[in-house]
């Protein structure tokens, strides 16, 4: 969800070109599959596609590839953390970390919870807040 979220996000502000969007699991049980029917239910009912997403399991070589690693629980930022060094950890963050407002810090699993609204309200919020961070911090290092 996050990950079509996210990239829907980047293409409306025409940055598709400058911002690469991927996603992994911590486990293998999803890798080839599309996402939960949950998921692509409530993605398609706010106009979002998920038709190209498969799920994939996170290589070691994830934390050096990409600037931000964003978890959705602390669960799996600790079982990301093992795969990395020193130098990757400072980039391994949850996606909440990004909204210091929301009182939840991890975002829930819609597979158990069955709520697949308040998880898409919770990465919604996170997705604006982490973009906002890039951009801001694209500014301050005085990238376009």
């Amino acid at each position: 969800m996050a990950e079509a979220l996210f990239k829907y996000k980047v293409e409306q502000q025409g940055l598709s070109d400058q911002i690469f969007v991927d996603s992994a699991g911590t486990g293998s049980w999803h890798i080839g599959h599309p996402p939960h029917e949950g998921t692509q239910a409530i993605l398609k009912s706010k106009g979002i596609s998920c038709a190209d997403l498969k799920g994939r399991k996170l290589t070691p070589s994830d934390l050096t590839h990409f600037n931000y690693i964003i978890a959705m629980d602390q669960n799996n930022v600790k079982t990301i953390l093992k795969y990395s060094d020193s130098r990757s950890e400072k980039r391994v963050q949850r996606l909440l970390d990004f909204v210091p407002e929301q009182p939840l810090r991890d975002v829930p699993d819609p597979y158990y919870t069955g709520d697949f609204e308040e998880v898409y309200a919770l990465i919604d919020a996170g997705t604006d807040a982490l973009l906002t961070h890039i951009f801001e911090e694209h500014q301050q290092l005085g990238v376009k």
